[in-house]
């Protein structure tokens, strides 16, 4: 399998269990990488035979910038659906970055990864 990867998408939301967060939101940072065959696209040298990534990366952002969640792994689930809804993506990796999560020590990151295929 293929793989298309977009990493650092970046989007404001509203998600988290805290009161402030709901309030105030926050960044979250999304990477992806989309399972699927390209070799029709590659041959044909065409867009259609493949995922449209700016397409992807327009609905991954009006996920995380819309109906706040609890957990980021709720936000994951919802962002990988939207991914294989695209008739070629077989399977995705998602990762959801939460850099500015409401942690009491230093840290640098908060990821969730999870892998949804169709099968």
């Amino acid at each position: 399998m293929d793989r298309v990867a977009l990493r650092g998408l970046k989007a404001r939301g509203h998600h988290g269990v805290f009161p402030k967060e709901r309030e105030e939101g926050q960044t979250f940072i999304v990477d992806l990488v989309l399972g699927l065959d390209t070799r029709a696209a590659a041959a044909d040298d065409d867009l259609a035979k493949t995922v449209h990534y700016g397409i992807v990366a327009e609905e991954v952002v009006a996920v995380v910038a819309g109906d706040p969640v609890d957990l980021i792994e709720t936000l994951a689930e919802r962002i990988a659906q939207t991914c294989l809804k695209h008739e070629g993506v077989q399977e995705v990796e998602v990762c959801v970055h939460k850099p500015d999560a409401p942690i009491t020590v230093p840290f640098d990151d908060v990821t969730v990864t999870i892998i949804r295929s169709r099968v």
